[in-house]
């Protein structure tokens, strides 16, 4: 049994299915015709959908954990600059994407650049980029009993901070508080119908835990042997379990809700996620069932580019006008209606869409085209 090549896969087969369900979930035909899992909690709650971007962080954890010890080999201070360029390339990336194209188009038909006063600065990349950063300093100068001692206070004191500064709810919570402060109105998500930012300042910090997790999983499984494997994923699987409880039972005070992104919510998270990696280690590592993964493996390889690569082709597709609708409406009405129910057509207007972003990373995948940042 060959370990070390079939753990990388299992962990581009984690990073693939969430690229998957990540596009599937964000591009539906029409958002008042979606399936309920396919939908984020209104407020507090869970879906399949609300595991979508803690998964993305557990997996930023788990290829640090292959990562981290090379930096360390090239000293502090190189360390420091190499996790610094690499952060700030991805919250630059994120950045950018709120603010393309770059320009709208007034009803006069007359161009006008999109004002920078009025770009969104939080963002998926971006807390990705800072949960990143901080982990990565935190594992290297505080080690695995410090990365523990921090996950600790942070839910903890996360939770301290929530319930003594305002309440759980969209209109009184400290974290949209703070954004308010700090950013401003205009720099802040509306699509709660009021300036609340899912992915802000504060909620960052329990957020870092998920990377921390990812990070630990990554570690405890390249440490096990063969002869140990099964045994490890009974453990991973065990500690999972006592994290999907504990959230359960912490959901009783402190509320799931993945827009304040809370406590309850991240051990929640990091439960399933341990729990679907033990799977998937066990399907491919053990039973050596490996002929269905080729297809997760392909967005596994460019996660980042393939994530990029959603999001601008839904933005030029929203941008572009044919007619009275723009271009993403007007597929959809052409291709996607009038032949099937309306939740069966916008389902499969999202499958279609997943399906075109993996040619385009089979495309790159066949050509040996990996672009990392």
């Amino acid at each position: 049994m060959t370990i070390a090549p079939q753990r990388y896969l299992a962990l581009d087969v984690l990073r693939g299915l969430t690229v998957a369900l990540m596009i599937v979930v964000n591009t539906p035909g029409d958002w008042g015709s979606v399936y309920a899992p396919f939908l984020h909690a209104e407020w507090h709650g869970f879906t399949l959908t609300d595991l979508v971007f803690p998964s993305f962080l557990f997996v930023v954890g788990n290829a640090l954990a292959f990562a981290l010890g090379k930096y360390e080999n090239l000293g502090h201070g190189a360390v420091l600059a190499k996790l610094c360029k690499r952060s700030a390339l991805i919250f630059l990336l994120g950045f950018l994407l709120y603010w393309f194209p770059f320009f709208k188009i007034d009803d006069a038909g007359q161009f006008a650049w999109s004002p920078l006063s009025h770009t969104r600065i939080p963002g998926v990349l971006q807390r990705i980029a800072v949960c990143y950063l901080a982990a990565a300093l935190i594992l290297h100068y505080w080690k695995t009993r410090g990365a523990l001692a921090f996950s600790a206070c942070a839910l903890l004191g996360y939770w301290a901070i929530l319930a003594c500064f305002g309440d759980y709810s969209l209109h009184g919570n400290a974290p949209a508080r703070l954004d308010l402060i700090l950013l401003g109105d205009s720099h802040l998500y509306h699509g709660e119908g009021i300036a609340f930012d899912p992915e802000g300042i504060l909620g960052t910090l329990p957020a870092i835990v998920n990377v921390i997790a990812g990070y630990l999983a990554g570690s405890f499984l390249r440490q096990a042997t063969p002869a140990r494997l099964r045994s490890s994923l009974y453990q991973l699987a065990v500690a999972g379990a006592i994290c999907v409880a504990v959230a359960l039972c912490w959901n009783e005070v402190f509320p799931i809700n993945k827009k304040l992104w809370t406590s309850s919510y991240v051990m929640l998270g990091i439960g399933l996620d341990l729990l679907l990696l033990a799977l998937l280690m066990f399907i491919i590592d053990v039973r050596q069932m490996t002929g269905w993964t080729y297809f997760f493996e392909v967005f596994g390889k460019n996660t980042l580019f393939i994530y990029l690569v959603s999001e601008v082709l839904v933005i030029v597709a929203f941008t572009v006008r044919i007619g009275s609708v723009n271009l993403y409406q007007w597929l959809y009405q052409q291709w996607f209606t009038g032949w099937a129910p309306a939740r069966v057509g916008s389902m499969l207007f999202a499958v279609s869409f997943m399906l075109l972003c993996w040619l385009i990373a089979y495309a790159m995948d066949k050509r040996k085209i990996y672009i990392k940042v």
